[in-house]
């Protein structure tokens, strides 16, 4: 099946003159799609400069009318935000007055907390959208792609889905691309051979080459928290918090054993899927906050932000 008009991206341009001057930082984007929510305005709690562009959009196959015209703003564009990990960071830039827009393939979440009323929520492939329209005027791009599966699935998704969109940022001038990938937990090479493994180090790569001085790794090991799956909350933190503060209070005497191989397959302490969003939120508005990030380092940089 073809892709829709709305997610396939237009032709390159003859000439790089063919696209208009960016905007500045901190200025908004004009966004529309076959999901697009439109996040109401919020200007009081905004701590940002912010430019609100009005676009006419109509098309046939689309059950909703957007022809009358259209009022987003955004600061951050997060990629697969209706997950686990990314509805976490949408909600913490919101919590800290940060507009947001969230692309995934499902676009708005079911459930309906009152933070969800304020991301702009489209649904999308990144290997299909029209990155003209979702990133005009963002400061910066999360991605929180990955999954599992065959071996050429994990390449695609964990490292080429990545790359489309660290390509797409850099081409349309985004500042900074910050990325949450994955800790190595030491396991040996072979292991790390996977399609999983190498699908994320081949999106860290283009990170890192793409934005040397603004790109953000986050390398988290196991995420906790509260998952919301299909209307059903999966207590992940019932098992994730008492092992972290037990890893944690056992970190002098386990450490002598972290450069055995697989070691932190046991040892690697969880992380509180909130301190992997504000480590990020930190990355959007810290510039001198780039590079790869370890466990401990994401815990910290949470801090740095947390209320």
């Amino acid at each position: 099946m073809s892709p829709s008009p709305l997610l396939a991206r237009p032709p390159a341009p003859s000439s790089p003159s063919t696209y208009p001057s960016l905007p500045p930082r901190r200025c908004a984007p004009a966004v529309a799609s076959a999901a697009l929510r439109v996040a109401p305005a919020t200007a009081s709690r905004a701590p940002f400069s912010r430019l609100v562009t009005k676009r006419n959009f109509a098309a046939s196959d689309i059950r909703e009318d957007y022809s009358t015209p259209i009022d987003v703003v955004a600061d951050i564009v997060v990629l697969g935000g209706s997950g686990f990990v990314g509805s976490a960071i949408c909600k913490a830039a919101v919590s800290k007055g940060i507009e947001v827009v969230s692309l995934s393939r499902s676009g708005r979440p079911s459930y309906s907390d009152p933070w969800v009323d304020q991301v702009t929520w489209l649904a999308g492939d990144v290997f299909y959208a029209r990155w003209d329209e979702v990133l005009v005027g963002a400061t910066a791009v999360v991605s929180t792609l990955g999954g599992f599966g065959n071996e050429e699935q994990m390449k695609r998704i964990n490292g080429e889905a990545n790359v489309t969109a660290v390509d797409a940022a850099k081409e349309f001038g985004i500042p900074k691309f910050i990325l949450i990938s994955v800790h190595d937990y030491n396991l040996p090479s072979f292991l790390l051979n996977s399609g999983y493994f190498t699908g994320k180090r081949k999106a860290e790569s283009e990170v890192l080459s793409k934005y040397p001085t603004s790109g953000v790794v986050l390398r988290p090991g196991f995420i906790y928290g509260k998952r919301k799956v299909d209307g059903f909350e999966i207590p992940l933190d019932v098992v994730g918090q008492p092992l972290e503060k037990l890893l944690s209070s056992v970190e002098n005497f386990t450490k002598p054993l972290s450069s055995l191989p697989a070691s932190d397959l046991l040892l690697a302490p969880p992380v509180s899927v909130d301190d992997v969003a504000y480590a990020v939120i930190n990355g959007v508005i810290d510039d001198s906050f780039f590079g790869v990030f370890t466990i401990e380092q994401i815990k910290e940089a949470a801090a740095k932000v947390r209320v």
